[in-house]
């Protein structure tokens, strides 16, 4: 099969990110009841006022940006002799487009409401898959999350997006039997899957900017606002 032009880009960065970079992963459970309660109860009403489906996404979003704030090294890039802190947070959203893999930017994103994020998802989603990107749209990302539970998929290791610190992806969101307070319950879990640059960060640096995700998107319930 002929490679098409977007294949090619995807094959070179893919090669550059892997062999310049030295990859370390790390993954955490994360009970999401509280939140999949949230969007249960507010999703038919926000998609009649906005005319957009309120998927899990916008909530990992605002949950990694805030995150970040707070880690800025996974914000970040390896600059040979420096440590390169970006000070905007834009945030890569990998899309898989007719074309190919394509990683639209929110820029900005750590500024955005839930609704908002919920808005420019999926408005560079829908744009990234009718090939209606403009060149701003997939320039100056900072860190990439990836919504591979989409796919129906539990673990992953992504690739790093080069020059990025890191790289996240959501699972699938599943009901398991887990043990609080003693007892069995069934809670609606999710993997978090962190591939992270180890030039810059380490597995204490890595495993501090998810244990800060997980906290946010636990506490994430009826009471949690949108706007």
């Amino acid at each position: 099969i002929p490679l098409t032009p977007v294949r090619r880009m995807i094959a070179e960065a893919m090669t550059r990110s892997a062999s310049q970079i030295p990859h370390a992963w790390s993954t955490v459970e994360v009970d999401v009841t509280g939140l999949v309660a949230l969007r249960s109860q507010v999703r038919a009403a926000f998609e009649e006022r906005e005319g957009v489906d309120l998927t899990y996404l916008p909530f990992v979003v605002k949950a990694v940006a805030e995150s970040l704030k707070d880690h800025p090294t996974l914000n970040a890039s390896w600059g040979g002799d420096k440590i390169i802190l970006k000070k905007r947070i834009n945030l890569g959203i990998a899309v898989a487009a007719p074309q190919g893999l394509i990683v639209p930017v929110i820029h900005d994103a750590g500024r955005l409401s839930v609704a908002e994020l919920a808005r420019a998802t999926r408005d560079l989603t829908q744009r990234a898959r009718q090939q209606k990107l403009i060149l701003d749209d997939v320039q100056g990302g900072t860190f990439t999350l990836n919504n591979t539970g989409a796919l129906g998929s539990v673990v992953s290791q992504p690739i790093i997006n080069h020059p990025q610190a890191g790289i996240l992806t959501t699972e699938a969101i599943q009901k398991r039997p887990v043990v609080r307070d003693d007892a069995i319950a069934i809670r609606s879990m999710m993997n978090l899957c962190l591939s992270f640059d180890h030039r810059i960060n380490d597995g204490a640096e890595s495993s501090a900017f998810l244990q800060a995700v997980k906290t946010r998107l636990e506490s994430m319930g009826p009471d949690t606002p949108i706007y």
